[in-house]
């Protein structure tokens, strides 16, 4: 990706996230996070990836929001952009936040915690303490 595609994609993960944050009026939208924008090298196509949190229906009808309100988001970007074309705008869902914590939660679940001492140590540690007790017996008497 060249530089100026770079730029390009960051101005419109920027405007999009402004305009839902602080000018979508809209009551579906709701619990969205823009988490990057991603532009085609003729600057003609755009992908906006999204983060929705809430239940299924609460995603869906989020989804759909945003869906009619993409000509608003473009006519933002159009605004923010100086180029020959605005970029046609598509609205992706993006799920790596949410693999993300189902990969902790199962990391969680299968590794041992860091916080209990596991039965070997302990095992081990009640052992060595025996041995020096009954060292320190021996030499007492």
């Amino acid at each position: 990706m060249s530089r100026r595609t770079e730029r390009v994609s960051e101005a419109i993960r920027e405007v999009v996230s402004r305009a839902i944050l602080f000018e979508l009026k809209d009551p579906r939208v709701s619990g969205v996070t823009v988490t990057r924008g991603e532009v085609t090298g003729d600057l003609r196509h755009a992908k906006v990836y999204v983060s929705i949190m809430g239940t299924e229906t609460e995603q869906r009808l989020s989804l759909r929001g945003l869906e009619s309100a993409r000509g608003f988001l473009q006519r933002k970007v159009a605004e923010r952009l100086e180029t020959r074309y605005t970029p046609h705008i598509e609205i992706v869902v993006d799920d790596s936040i949410k693999k993300s914590l189902e990969m902790s939660r199962i990391l969680r679940d299968v590794l041992p915690h860091e916080d209990a001492p596991s039965p070997e140590s302990s095992e081990s540690g009640d052992a060595s303490v025996d041995e020096n007790d009954s060292e320190e017996d021996e030499s007492n008497a």
